[in-house]
């Protein structure tokens, strides 16, 4: 397979410029097809990414013949039929982060893929993206020694749409298996198991402190490593300001970051660096070559459903999700 030709369901914002162009721009990858509920919209995204193929019922684009693979940007309610219905066609499948609703629905997704002979893949791309890649490096040569403890502060205040009320997926439990804190948070939770190992155990609170909507809007949380490293964070969407800072403390030094911001990453050891490392304009470019090397059978991507049940489970663990 020299080009690995993908279908997408779904084009709001997160395919718009994060993901859709790397799928169709980084090589050996094409993206021969999209669909979207409303055609006027979706005909409207593929005129402007120069994609051939429109849909807008789901089973047709799974079914077509020239279609090998198919990105799943949908929010999480309905990540799990549309994987089951693109596994039953016999196709590979990514689907946007969280994988799921809860563990149990990332379970059986992640079975019947195997079962089938087939590669799942979930888009938490901060696996590949050169800055983490160069903290893990760090953390592999030991630079700062034994991990002893990993701290992360994620604050924002308030949007205008929290404060007004209006219609918002990512703040509805029953659409986003949680709040801002599942959509964000497990980024980071998978994030930390790459760098640092598995965790294993987990406890956390949750509050609705604002009343702005259905899910939480205030978190913490405690866990541990398998290497025995602690970790703590602290998530609050209803805050006075945006705070992203993540910092890993170890025997003979530290490392500190943002998950989701762009600020240096750095290094206080035996030196001290400070790196600014950019994004690509497509943030998922490293992704999408990853799972096409994958796929091809030339590399192993390590953003995989197996991995991603791992996040899932702290998130069931600390929103306590069935």
């Amino acid at each position: 397979m020299n080009v690995v030709r993908w279908g997408m369901i779904g084009c709001g914002s997160v395919a718009e410029r994060k993901s859709g162009p790397a799928f169709y721009k980084a090589p050996g990858s094409a993206l021969v097809a999209v669909m979207g509920r409303r055609l006027e919209a979706v005909s409207d995204y593929a005129a402007r990414h120069g994609i051939e193929r429109v849909y807008t019922d789901v089973d047709a684009l799974i079914a077509d013949p020239h279609v090998d693979a198919v990105y799943i940007a949908t929010p999480p309610d309905s990540h799990h039929a549309y994987a089951l219905k693109v596994a039953a066609a016999g196709k590979h499948c990514c689907v946007e982060k969280p994988m799921s609703l809860n563990a149990g629905q990332s379970r059986e997704m992640h079975q019947v893929f195997a079962d089938a002979g087939l590669h799942l893949f979930v888009s938490y791309y901060r696996r590949s993206l050169p800055r983490f890649q160069q903290v893990r490096q760090w953390l592999q040569q030991g630079r700062i020694g034994e991990v002893r403890h990993l701290t992360w502060t994620l604050t924002k205040a308030p949007s205008v749409t929290d404060l007004e009320g209006v219609g918002n997926w990512r703040t509805d439990p029953a659409i986003a298996g949680g709040g801002y804190f599942a959509d964000l948070a497990s980024h980071g939770f998978d994030l930390f198991q790459y760098l640092l190992g598995d965790i294993v155990d987990v406890a956390g609170f949750t509050g609705r402190q604002a009343g702005l909507y259905a899910a939480e809007d205030a978190v913490s949380a405690s866990w541990r490593f398998a290497s025995g490293a602690m970790g703590m964070g602290c998530w609050n969407f209803v805050a006075d300001r945006r705070e992203d800072r993540v910092e890993v403390i170890g025997s003979k030094g530290r490392i500190s970051f943002s998950v989701f911001d762009e600020h240096p990453v750095q290094l206080q050891a035996d030196e001290h660096l400070s790196l600014d490392i950019e994004h690509h304009a497509h943030i998922q470019w490293h992704h999408v070559l990853g799972m096409n090397a994958h796929i091809r059978g030339q590399a192993q991507h390590p953003a995989v459903a197996g991995e991603a049940l791992k996040t899932d489970w702290v998130m069931d663990q600390i929103l306590k999700r069935g």
